[in-house]
């Protein structure tokens, strides 16, 4: 089989094409990319079938584990794919870890280090329990990430971009100090013990609902990450359609209402707008895999 590779504008990528095997699969034409261009490895190419000029159709994004003649017209042995680079990749994994880390570590760093001194203020201060409280929800949230991100997450994408890390970062890291310089001010006035205790409480008790939000997720999806659209049912989920995304926001609020800081309302906000956003879109996708689908978001 002959396998003609053009770019989107219609310029051949490699010149005179490639010769693979009648039996040749979609992961076995990215090796061969691979080989010719040592600089395009798998997780970066992104193969489809050609789109008819002034077509609005989406292209079909080739699937690594089909055959290449599952693309083909009849019985003809050629076939002719649109390359693109989708430049370099980081393991989800990595994205998620770096993002999560910075947080876990900027958070303390102005709880036990004289770092307010640098901002003009004296260096003794009077810490307040919810600002010890505080940090014990905040590196227990993080770390809870960072774990569920090796142990519990299967990701149906193996790559992200790595220019999402440093997007990604910018957001946590940002807003992680951002939060953790009013929750840790000298200057700060902490809130009534009733409220924080409902608060810290009430957080508390989002974050393990979320863990378990997660382990139901998990358990859609085979290791490897495949196995496609899957409805997610029981607990929560009966409810509406990312309880995951409820649960993150709900145990955000706890921490607001412990706290109480315009940093952390603007981050819950914004947090908020986020996972709205990505709730619709999954909501909006599986009413359109699953016709009966008629959960709320």
């Amino acid at each position: 089989m002959k396998v003609t590779l053009v770019s989107r504008s219609g310029r051949e990528f490699i010149k005179g094409g490639l010769e693979l095997n009648d039996s040749a699969t979609v992961a076995d034409l990215q090796e061969a990319i691979h080989k010719r261009t040592k600089k395009f490895y798998p997780s970066r190419q992104r193969l489809t079938l050609p789109v008819p000029s002034g077509s609005r159709e989406r292209p079909v994004i080739l699937n690594y584990k089909k055959s290449l003649k599952d693309y083909c017209d009849g019985n003809e042995n050629t076939l002719t794919i649109v390359f693109k680079d989708l430049g370099p990749q980081v393991s989800y994994r990595t994205l998620f870890f770096f993002e999560y880390l910075g947080p876990l570590i900027l958070y303390p760093v102005f709880y036990y280090f004289p770092v307010y001194k640098y901002f003009g203020y004296e260096e003794k201060r009077v810490i307040h329990p919810v600002q010890t409280y505080a940090l014990y929800y905040w590196c227990f949230h993080y770390f809870k990430r960072i774990m569920e991100t090796f142990f519990i997450h299967r990701f149906s994408h193996a790559t992200s971009p790595l220019s999402n890390v440093f997007r990604n970062c910018a957001y946590y890291w940002t807003f992680g100090s951002y939060i953790a310089y009013y929750v840790n001010h000298p200057l700060y006035t902490p809130v009534s013990d009733l409220q924080m205790k409902i608060g810290f409480g009430f957080g508390i008790v989002c974050q393990l609902a979320n863990f378990y939000c997660h382990i139901i997720l998990k358990n859609l999806r085979s290791p490897d990450g495949s196995g496609g659209y899957q409805i997610p049912r029981g607990f929560l989920f009966n409810i509406v359609t990312c309880a995951n995304y409820t649960t993150e926001i709900y145990q955000w609020l706890g921490f607001n209402i412990a706290t109480q800081t315009v940093a952390g309302y603007v981050f819950l906000v914004v947090a908020t707008s986020i996972m709205t956003n990505w709730a619709l879109a999954k909501h909006r996708r599986l009413k359109k895999v699953f016709f009966f689908y008629l959960s709320n978001y």
